[in-house]
């Protein structure tokens, strides 16, 4: 390898279609304008490396605070990997969250002794589930089991930001409100929130669209609910109005989560392994059922 024509600078917003499509090729899923999103999130926290001004790899290490940060989209070109080149990446990320608490990665499970390495411990169980609706009498099924007596469900322009903000603060191990923001009320998908009669939030989610190896799907993320019924209203509320594939990631923490998703009907098809170097984040997950992303935790 000749570093001398290897460089790793920020991402610029022309290189982000070219990530995108790497992070698709890859199976990643990702759902369209996200790493517009990550940018916005920490403008500082993602890079590209590039061969003689050419992209080749990718890494984002986005810092939520000062005590939690995030490691995910850890591409190189396959034509240019075991060169060194992602060693390189991953030095150069880790080296700018050395002050941080806490950083955590999703890891695919023939990484986790890479990672290990590197002082990361291994957490939990990250399962991918995937729902298909392709035809009128699953979506009937579904509009029959969405019953919300006693709530409302808002959806986007009438759900207000201070609700969800509130709420969302009382559920992760770290305050988001630039992150969540952007997230919940980007132009790309539908935001879901339950609230009662006092307008108080139960429950909120997004589901939006990505990018499958081949076409188009639908993922849902983040699903946070006070019990496993909300969350069940939610996602067949997703479902029925975006019929397609539809993705989401449910977080091992939350005992009941997978088997809401078999119940649903949804089947795994994969997962990785949620791993921190650090101090784990001490929160609950167990009224958290989908994760925004596996790029950003």
């Amino acid at each position: 390898m000749n570093n001398n024509n290897f460089i790793i600078r920020t991402l610029k917003l022309t290189d982000i279609k070219t990530i995108t499509n790497w992070a698709r090729n890859e199976g990643f899923a990702p759902g369209i304008g996200d790493v517009r999103i990550y940018k916005n999130t920490d403008s500082q926290g993602l890079w590209v490396g590039c061969l003689c001004d050419k992209l080749i790899g990718s890494i984002v290490g986005v810092k939520y605070n000062k005590s939690y940060g995030f490691l995910g989209l850890f591409i190189v070109q396959k034509e240019y990997r075991g060169r060194g080149y992602g060693i390189n990446l991953w030095k150069h990320v880790l080296d700018k969250l050395t002050d941080i608490e806490c950083i955590g990665l999703e890891a695919a499970p023939d990484r986790i002794t890479d990672y290990s390495y590197w002082g990361f411990k291994s957490s939990s169980k990250t399962t991918r589930w995937q729902f298909i609706v392709n035809n009128k009498s699953v979506i009937n099924q579904l509009r029959l089991t969405t019953d919300i007596s006693g709530l409302v469900l808002l959806q986007d322009s009438e759900i207000t930001d201070n609700v969800i903000q509130q709420y969302d603060a009382n559920k992760e191990p770290t305050p988001r409100p630039h992150f969540l923001s952007d997230w919940l009320f980007h132009t790309s998908g539908t935001v879901l929130a339950l609230v009662n009669s006092e307008g108080n939030c139960l429950g909120f989610g997004r589901i939006r669209k990505c990018l499958l190896k081949k076409g188009i799907g639908w993922r849902i993320g983040p699903l946070i609910a006070d019990t496993p019924e909300l969350a069940s209203i939610l996602i067949q509320s997703f479902l029925v109005r975006h019929p397609g594939i539809v993705l989401i990631d449910t977080p091992g923490l939350n005992p009941t989560a997978n088997k809401l998703m078999s119940s649903l009907g949804f089947t795994s098809i994969s997962h990785t392994v949620r791993m921190y170097k650090g101090s784990q984040p001490h929160i609950t997950m167990n009224e958290i059922y989908g994760l925004a992303c596996l790029e950003l935790g």
